[in-house]
């Protein structure tokens, strides 16, 4: 967990009063809530409870027919569903990076790791695919990965899930942006990969500060990450607050009752 206290950290991006809606129905309903520099918030609740549609919004990245329909959601004082498209594009990946649930899903299958990350970088920036190729070996390294002169030359299908997590995770990383939107990226793995994707994005903190929104189902897995915990139950806020107050005196009933169907090994 984080070594100064978050109330002494600058806010990154500020949820104030968010409403969110699609053809005229209300998903995510007055959601306030910050994240302070280098801290973790795990946004947890059940399927349906507006988690997942509450980060899209603030990429700038909701489904056809939603818009944020109250409140506002702020970065660097700029209101991100006011902002032009042309703006979003810069603010995505160079400041704001976001991992998916399934990470393959999100890559060409006919064409390498390597080209798609060069290709990346060189949206943002001037950048030679050697100096890409590069700091991209470097951040393997850095993150553990083994062989990363081989995941650069790999196809997506060459990769075993859990490998292609943990390269997007990476690769989100690469124009180092100061926060990472995190939608599920450990559900769809086995036990071990879900540990190496953790451990992932805690050394991501580690190395660059950066400030991290873990959506997720499991209060579990998010206890072990989250400096900073919400619990959203259809659209609206439950509980908020630290981490460890939360987990070890909720205040609401259905934050007792999530804590309450969490398998013991994950208390331990």
């Amino acid at each position: 967990m984080m070594d100064k206290p978050l109330l002494e950290n600058e806010k990154l991006l500020t949820c104030s009063s968010v409403e969110v809606s699609f053809s005229g129905r209300a998903v995510v309903k007055d959601i306030s809530l910050a994240l302070h520099e280098g801290e973790i918030l795990g946004l947890v609740g059940e399927s349906g409870s507006g988690k997942s549609t509450l980060i899209r919004a603030a990429m700038g990245l909701l489904r056809p027919g939603g818009r944020v329909t109250k409140g506002e959601i702020l970065y660097q004082g700029k209101n991100i569903p006011e902002l032009p498209e042309r703006e979003l594009r810069k603010l995505r990946g160079e400041e704001i990076g976001m991992i998916f649930q399934d990470a393959g899903a999100s890559l060409s299958p006919i064409r390498t790791i390597g080209s798609q990350i060069t290709e990346s970088m060189r949206a943002h920036r001037r950048i030679s695919r050697e100096e890409a190729k590069d700091r991209s070996l470097e951040l393997f390294l850095k993150l553990g990965f083994q062989e990363p002169e081989k995941i650069w030359r790999s196809y997506p299908f060459e990769l075993s899930g859990g490998m292609k997590q943990r390269a997007g995770i990476a690769i989100a990383m690469l124009l180092k942006p100061r926060i990472l939107l995190a939608d599920e990226p450990t559900s769809a793995l086995d036990a071990v990969i879900r540990k190496q994707t953790a451990e992932e994005m805690l050394r991501v903190r580690e190395l660059f500060g950066t400030s991290i929104i873990l959506v997720t189902h499991d209060i579990g897995a998010a206890a072990k990450m989250a400096d900073t915990m919400a619990v959203l139950k259809e659209g609206r806020l439950m509980e908020y607050g630290p981490a460890e107050k939360v987990l070890s005196d909720p205040e609401n009933e259905y934050t007792r009752q999530l804590i309450a169907a969490v398998p013991r090994l994950w208390r331990a």
